[in-house]
């Protein structure tokens, strides 16, 4: 059985669930929003052994049938509405998210992208740079900080042409779902607020010129690089989030062969089975590294492109029974101790 941990509304989990049980997959599905208030959590150890069942007003799951778990995107826990503690509530919060994760990191299945634990570290900016680097990869001049002092030299340093990013998803994830922080050029006029910088660390970066942006999409063994021509229009010249489908070319991409063995390393070292990757392609040819999105989204590439992105994706949650498979006969197979 697959597990989709993800809200109920969000398209890219609709979707792949309406292809798996096209092929003949046995799902379940779970909001994270429903604990502790509507549903209820059970992990035992018996024998040394875990067990653990979900239980909610649509049914119950029994986790340790899982041979999959998809680590969509679920919100963060939701405490009962009687609780009116906002104190209280914050630490319902963060208790239910803490052993949610700790219940996903103890469940033995194949998890996507990767266990919680390894999936919050691939997702630090600064562990992805240091990695990109060391392996070969070109990376962008990078301070983060929260230094006015440091950032008006790095400014200095680099003629006034950089740009500033969110230091981590904290924001996006577990405060403001809906909200966006793209890339921006630090305009002079920001610099006349540098001292604000001091209220938490930001990331900011040498700017990088663009012959055109890459998205390189790693599903399991599959690779989908799609080259997107954000210089074309004014709206996605500096991020090409801002999404100007109609007016920006996007076309599949043949990275070079040391490129794409890099990338595929970088993935593998982070522990991901998934990975979303932007890349700038420069006017003389560099191949330079921007970040890697451990849970990005693929489905608005496939629908452009028509590049088979659901199907890797089904292709790799049903693998997860293979190797449940596998796992069980070498189980079955080793010598009994006594």
């Amino acid at each position: 059985m697959i597990l989709i941990l993800s809200n109920q509304d969000d398209v890219h989990a609709q979707t792949i669930a309406a292809k798996l049980r096209a092929r003949g997959a046995k799902l379940a599905w779970v909001d994270h929003r429903q604990y502790p208030a509507q549903a209820r959590v059970s992990l035992r150890f018996t024998g040394g052994v875990a067990h653990a069942i979900w239980r909610a007003s649509d049914g119950d799951i029994d986790l340790d049938a899982l041979t999959a778990i998809w680590h969509r995107r679920p919100y963060v826990p939701r405490p009962d509405p009687r609780v009116t503690s906002e104190a209280l509530r914050r630490a319902i919060t963060d208790d239910s998210d803490l052993f949610l994760r700790d219940l996903w990191n103890a469940t033995d299945c194949l998890t996507v992208p990767a266990p919680t634990l390894v999936y919050r570290r691939a997702d630090l900016k600064a562990t992805q740079l240091a990695l990109a680097s060391r392996l070969g990869l070109d990376i962008p001049e990078t301070l983060i900080t929260n230094d006015p002092d440091e950032l008006l030299a790095f400014h200095r340093e680099h003629d006034g042409e950089i740009i500033s990013k969110l230091a981590s998803p904290v924001l996006n994830r577990d405060y403001l779902t809906d909200a966006v922080r793209y890339t921006n050029v630090v305009s002079h006029r920001d610099i006349a607020y540098v001292k604000r910088v001091h209220h938490g660390p930001v990331i900011f970066q040498a700017y990088v010129p663009k012959r055109l942006e890459l998205r390189v999409t790693i599903i399991g063994d599959a690779i989908f690089p799609v080259e997107i021509h954000s210089q074309v229009t004014r709206r996605t010249r500096h991020d090409w989030r801002h999404y100007d489908h109609v007016n920006t070319p996007m076309y599949p991409h043949a990275l070079p062969p040391g490129i794409e063995r890099t990338l595929r390393q970088l993935v593998h070292e982070l522990g991901l089975c998934f990975g979303a990757i932007d890349m700038v392609v420069t006017p003389d040819g560099r191949y330079v590294f921007l970040e890697i999105n451990p849970n990005g989204q693929f489905l608005w590439i496939e629908d452009i492109t028509g590049l088979a992105m659901s199907d890797a994706m089904c292709d790799l949650l049903l693998s997860g029974s293979v190797r449940s498979r596998a796992h069980a006969a070498e189980l079955a197979n080793q010598p009994r101790c006594g």
